[in-house]
Parts: C-alpha cells; sequence; structure tokens
C-alpha cells in the first residue's frame, strides 16, 4: 500500500545501546540479491573466531608456521602530520608481535586494532558510536567494497539508482548484472531531489522498484560537485520513504577545501534526521590520503550487508594483506584522530592549491570556450565546451574533440561521455589537477584552447 508514491512505513526497529533506534536484521532480507541468499559461508573461515576460545586447542586453519617467515623486522619513514616541515619525519619499527601479526593469515573483516581505529575514525569524523549497531569492514580499497555489496544486494537485471553523471569505474559491476540504469540527474549542489522523488512517485506499475541508490556526494568523479545540506536530507527522506539502501561513496570527504563547514555525510545525517538508522552503507578510502597503492578501504553500515561481504570475501581474496592493515594500523594509532585531521587537512590545501592554478589557466584559456563551477572538494574540474559545428559536426559532444583535435595538439582529458551511465553524449569534459606541475597545466589548456580554435 502506498501514500503519495511512497511505502508506508511499518519497520521492525530495535533499541542499540545507545537509546538510538535502528532496523532490525529481518529488514534487509528483501535487499539481499540471490547470490547472498545463496552464498554459503566458508567452512574454514567461519570457524576462526573459535580458535580465540580462551584454553582450546586449534587444529583447525592451514596456518603456515610462522618459524618459516624470512621476515624478521619491518621499519619505516613517514612525514610527522604536526610538523610544517617536509623533512620532518618520524621511524616507526613494528614489534614482534605486530610482525607476527602482519605475516599470519587474519581476520576476514581486517585486523581487529585496524578496525577498532576506524570505528573511532566513525565517531571523530560521523559521530556514530559502535554501540549503535552497526560494523565497520576493510577491503582492498573502496572498490573492491563496492563491487561486493553490489552484487550482495542487486540481482541480474536489476533497476538501480544513479547519480548522473556517474564514477566511471563502477558502470562495468552495474553492467555486469545487466542492470537497469536508472539515471538521477545531478547540478552543482548535488543530487537533484526533485528528479529523484519524480521517477520514484511515477516508477511504472508491477515493476520491481529499485533497492538502491549510489552517490559520490564529496568532490564527485567526475563533477567535482560537493552535495550540499540542503539535498542531502532531502535525498535521505527519499531513501525513508521509499526504502532505499544509499551506497555513499565517499572518497573525497578528507579533501574538502571549500570555505562553509564541512557538510555532515549521509552516514551521519541519517542519525539525526531519521527515526531509524542502517540505510546508508558508507564507503571510505585510504587512497587519496595515504597511499593509492597501500590498497586499503572500509565500509561502514548494516550488520547484515557487512556480513553478507565478509562471506564474499572469504571465498574470494580471504581477506586484505595483514601486513598491509598492520603498517597502517601503526602510522594511524600514533597520529590519533588529531593528527589525522592535520593530516588530511593539509593533503585539502594541497589540492585547493592545485585548483586555484588550473582554475587560473581555465581563465586565461578557456575563457569564451568552457563554463564551469570551481570545485570545493576531490581533485577534478568538469566543464562544458563550447562547441561550434564545424568542431563536433553540431552533435554537442565532447568526445571528438578530446580524442583527436585535442589529442592532436598534445593533450589528453577524458571525454564526458565515458561517465554517463546510459552512454549519452555530451559537451562536458573531465580534467584532473591532482598531478601536473603548474607550467604544464598552463600549457595543456593553452593546447586545448589552441584545439577549440581548430588551428
Amino acid at each position: 500500500m502506498t501514500v503519495g508514491g511512497a511505502i508506508q512505513k511499518n519497520h521492525n526497529v530495535i533499541e542499540a545501546r545507545t537509546g538510538s533506534r535502528r532496523l532490525t536484521d529481518d529488514f534487509y532480507t528483501p535487499f539481499k540479491s540471490l547470490y547472498a541468499r545463496e552464498k554459503k559461508p566458508s567452512p574454514i573461515r567461519s570457524l576462526f573466531p573459535l580458535e580465540k576460545t580462551p584454553g582450546i586447542i586449534s587444529l583447525l586453519a592451514g596456518k603456515p608456521n610462522p618459524t618459516m617467515f624470512p621476515l624478521t623486522s619491518l621499519s619505516f619513514s613517514a612525514r610527522a602530520p604536526h610538523s610544517s616541515d617536509p623533512a620532518d619525519e618520524q621511524s616507526y619499527s613494528l614489534t614482534q608481535e605486530e610482525i607476527a601479526l602482519g605475516l599470519q593469515y587474519s581476520d576476514t573483516a581486517g585486523i581487529k586494532p585496524l578496525r577498532d581505529w576506524l570505528y573511532g575514525l566513525q565517531e571523530f569524523s560521523h559521530g556514530r558510536t559502535r554501540e549503535e549497531g552497526y560494523s565497520v569492514m576493510v577491503g582492498n580499497g573502496s572498490q573492491d567494497l563496492i563491487y561486493k555489496a553490489v552484487v550482495n544486494l542487486v540481482n541480474d537485471g536489476d533497476s538501480v539508482l544513479i547519480e548522473s553523471p556517474v564514477y566511471a569505474g563502477v558502470m562495468p559491476i552495474f553492467q555486469s548484472l545487466h542492470c537497469n540504469l536508472v539515471e538521477i540527474e545531478t547540478d552543482a549542489n548535488g543530487i537533484d531531489s526533485s528528479s529523484l522523488r519524480s521517477k520514484l512517485e511515477n516508477w511504472p506499475a508491477g515493476q520491481a522498484r529499485p533497492k538502491i541508490l549510489y552517490t559520490v556526494p564529496y568532490g564527485c568523479n567526475p563533477t567535482g560537485m560537493t552535495a550540499t545540506l540542503e539535498r542531502r536530507k532531502e535525498v535521505l527522506q527519499l531513501a525513508y520513504e521509499f526504502d532505499l539502501i544509499i551506497l555513499e561513496d565517499d572518497p573525497y570527504f578528507y579533501l574538502y577545501y571549500g570555505i562553509a563547514p564541512r557538510v555532515p555525510s549521509y552516514f551521519s545525517l541519517e542519525k539525526t534526521d531519521l527515526p531509524e538508522t542502517g540505510r546508508v552503507l558508507r564507503f571510505d578510502s585510504f587512497s587519496k590520503v595515504l597511499s593509492a597503492g597501500i590498497r586499503l578501504g572500509s565500509v561502514s553500515g548494516p550488520d547484515v550487508i557487512l556480513g553478507c561481504i565478509e562471506r564474499h570475501t572469504a571465498t574470494s581474496n580471504l581477506q586484505v594483506s595483514s601486513l598491509t592493515q598492520v603498517i597502517a594500523y601503526r602510522l594511524l594509532d600514533s597520529w590519533g584522530y588529531q593528527g589525522f585531521k592535520i593530516h588530511t587537512d593539509r593533503v585539502a590545501q594541497f589540492y585547493k592549491e592545485k585548483r586555484d592554478v588550473f582554475q587560473a589557466a581555465m581563465k586565461k584559456y578557456l575563457d569564451g570556450y568552457a563554463e564551469w563551477v570551481a570545485p570545493e572538494a576531490g581533485m577534478f574540474f568538469w566543464f562544458k565546451l563550447i562547441l561550434s559545428k564545424e568542431l563536433d559536426g553540431g552533435e554537442g559532444d565532447s568526445d571528438v574533440v578530446i580524442r583527436t583535435k585535442a589529442f592532436d595538439k598534445g593533450v589528453l582529458a577524458l571525454p564526458g561521455s565515458v561517465f554517463m551511465p546510459n552512454g549519452s553524449k555530451t559537451p562536458y569534459v573531465r580534467a584532473s589537477f591532482s598531478l601536473n606541475p603548474e607550467e604544464e597545466v598552463f600549457e595543456a589548456l593553452r593546447r586545448l584552447r589552441s584545439a577549440l580554435e581548430g588551428v
């Protein structure tokens, strides 16, 4: 039964230890894909926790004997977050206990010290305490966890709500499941909530409604947009009304450099703005603030869904590298949450300066040739080319200009069509400003202007 197109609420909720209300495990049963429902636990890894029972003698796992591991010590250095001198470094040496933990198989969801630290980070950054009944899991970067979440939530041929333009890296996940990609328009303020409401209220009768909404709310890749508080609240309310789970992919959360105070995440807002928690599956990444190659990310959300992801991991890649987790934890624990904030604030300031350089080059060379809104987070400019019929045949598409004319002039960027869920043409272009020094930025945009002039 619906009212105004929205599903009437009759959810079973339970009181968490904090006194807040969260959705029961039974609520998520319809959200599980056929894969998730049929997935059996790993016969070995599902018994791993029993090895920690006091007094137990375990003959369970085929763990190699650590005396045969050749590594006996490990040290590394890192820049100190509290110092403004880039040459000011701190040295770390792993203890024998840490080395032993790092060289052996470990828990599928992540080593306990790192997961405990991540629980604390979610409280520090989003006001969510672990007593509220959510879980945290470590993955091989957030992309690994997003893939596993989608596979466990979406069946072949399902409709999914996906912001448009969208991060191109997730599209193959949905396409491999032959999903009906329902594009939700975005602008400089985030997801167009009126468009989202219209699509949901006018959903075709007899057709299964979407279960998930995918969004990158901070410094979105590719558009650079950061969703406003008003838009986030409207989208969250729609998720409540229409029983959606929000996949909050937020790798640029700590790369915010806007003037206004940081807007709360969906993960934070569901606690304050909804009558129950458990609608947001939040993905975080260390790639942009620690190392891209370290391949560490995390997901926070309902126990049931993370349990599905954990079972998937246990029978695919088993776990994230124990040694990588130990190294990351040793560094993060030494910094503490304030030190981590100081470090990420410095990273954000770095990208702000890179943004400013790129904008200056845009104004010098592309004023009159392109339109844009300066990003307030992340590392991308999304700009609309003002195309003449001679350049693109009157199709309003940046593809041919970027792939041929610009490339011939010696500059490479991404045509916007690769970010359109259903492959539609667009005059937009995505350019990254994360790596190039100032002189290369100005030269690149000079070359792009030359391509647009047809010289």
